[in-house]
């Protein structure tokens, strides 16, 4: 038995669609880690044909497997900026339509090196404080790319930091060091062509921070960013995780599951197991976070601690060999989302898609 996602690649599309409608603004598809664990290249060539005009990685290699599925010459965008190293390493391999992110001198300095002219996105930081240029030491960081060879200053860009939480003012904030940075270019004759700041949730609630591009991520596989975001537009997940049931067994009253006897039958039970695990991105805790799983058209518990290869559910005796188990995603009239395992488990869905490890095939459909 194998463990599939299956990916809807015309539910992407029509995701999409719905939020660059809603957006008005051109849109960036960011399918940095592998699409958010649904598969980069063919994810990439869906969302251009979907209407996106840019796509966005995170790394140096991930723009090399990107760009090989792409058309010559498709803007992708890195977005942090990476070592000289790793741009030496990969300089030769990097597709024509790359943009790289610089926020330092050395960063420029690695783009200029690349033995072509690049154009760059000078990252300011307006409060995140994970990467970018201060915004006292923008016009000094984009007069130093003006006057370097290699490069051209193609956009200026900041990331937000609470943008999925409507009612924090914290987005203004930034909003506004974003503009007087951008007053700060103008007044100097350095302003880029391009400005963007909008991620996923910026761009479905905070029509300030559209400018010239938002930056679609978590909201363009139909996952809403943030609780009560989710009827801002129609989103449709794009991906289904399933697999089936291996075998069937029954417990007797007293008797534990799985590692660390940490679930006792109370009463004779029927145990089914499922051969996802924790290499999959299944959390080992599971069942300790009441997290479950479709199996005949109805919610079952795990049970017991997930291990690496399989996990235990709790089924009836309605349950037979090779059912089919859905992890995410809808069977008969239920349905089990990505958000709703995320706040089982204490995290977000983006770890969630991002954790699902690379032995579950993907079906692009």
């Amino acid at each position: 038995m194998t463990i599939t996602a299956e990916i809807d690649l015309s539910a992407l599309g029509a995701n999409i669609a719905n939020i660059a409608a809603h957006a008005g603004t051109p849109v960036c598809a960011v399918v940095k880690a592998d699409a958010y664990g649904h598969g980069a290249p063919a994810v990439a060539r869906a969302a251009l044909e979907a209407g996106a005009t840019w796509l966005a990685v995170a790394t140096a290699p991930e723009a090399v497997e990107v760009g090989r599925a792409v058309p010559d010459h498709t803007p992708i965008l890195i977005l942090a900026e990476r070592p000289g190293k790793e741009l030496a390493e990969h300089g030769e391999q990097l597709p024509s339509g790359v943009r790289l992110t610089v926020c330092t001198a050395a960063g420029v300095v690695a783009a200029a090196g690349l033995g072509r002219r690049v154009p760059v996105h000078l990252k300011v930081d307006t409060g995140m404080h994970r990467m970018g240029v201060s915004p006292d030491e923008m016009v000094a960081a984009a007069r130093l790319v003006a006057g370097t060879a290699g490069v051209d200053l193609e956009a200026v860009w900041t990331h937000l930091a609470v943008a999925d939480d409507p009612t924090d003012p914290f987005t203004a904030t930034q909003l506004d060091r974003f503009d007087r940075a951008l007053d700060d270019l103008r007044a100097a004759s350095l302003r880029p062509p391009l400005t963007h700041a909008a991620n996923s949730a910026a761009a479905l609630v905070h029509p300030r921070s559209r400018h010239d591009l938002v930056r679609l991520g978590i909201a363009m596989y139909g996952v809403a960013p943030a609780p009560g975001l989710e009827d801002v537009v129609t989103l449709s997940p794009a991906m289904k995780l399933h697999t089936a049931v291996t075998a069937l067994r029954t417990v007797s009253t007293g008797e534990s599951v799985s590692y660390g006897r940490r679930w006792t039958a109370g009463s004779a039970s029927r145990i089914a197991t499922v051969p996802v695990g924790y290499a999959d991105g299944l959390r080992r805790s599971s069942n300790e976070n009441g997290v479950e799983v479709l199996i005949g058209g109805r919610r079952r518990p795990i049970v017991g601690n997930v291990t690496m290869d399989q996990c235990m559910v709790l089924v009836d005796n309605s349950t037979a060999l090779g059912d089919e188990v859905v992890l995410i995603g809808t069977q008969g009239d239920q349905q089990i989302q990505v958000n709703e395992i995320a706040a089982r488990i204490g995290t977000i869905g983006y770890e969630v898609l991002t954790s699902i490890g690379r032995r579950v095939g993907r079906v692009h459909q």
